[in-house]
């Protein structure tokens, strides 16, 4: 059975999952490390990449090609889409 979830992008319902580290939804077609948190009620959608020991939390979504790596935080409402690279120390 495949779970599915609505990112609200006009995509409807697409194939997901919970992020192990945080239980985050996650497209299957963007890709988060192991060592990255994606918190309960964040996302990471599209071809988005999230890494290193990146944090995405609150309500924050990272979607698009985006890149959040390294010791980035993306928490509040923000938003990280496009071609955005978002990089922490």
């Amino acid at each position: 059975m495949t779970t599915t979830f609505d990112f609200q992008d006009g995509n409807g319902p697409v194939p997901a999952h919970r992020h192990s580290n945080g239980g985050g939804w996650v497209a299957d077609t963007a890709r988060v490390a192991e060592t990255a948190t994606v918190k309960r009620e964040a996302c990471v959608f599209g071809n988005a990449l999230v890494y290193g020991n990146a944090v995405v939390s609150d309500d924050a979504r990272v979607y698009g090609d985006a890149r959040v790596y390294g010791d980035a935080r993306v928490y509040g409402n923000a938003r990280v889409s496009g071609n955005a690279q978002e990089m922490g120390k």
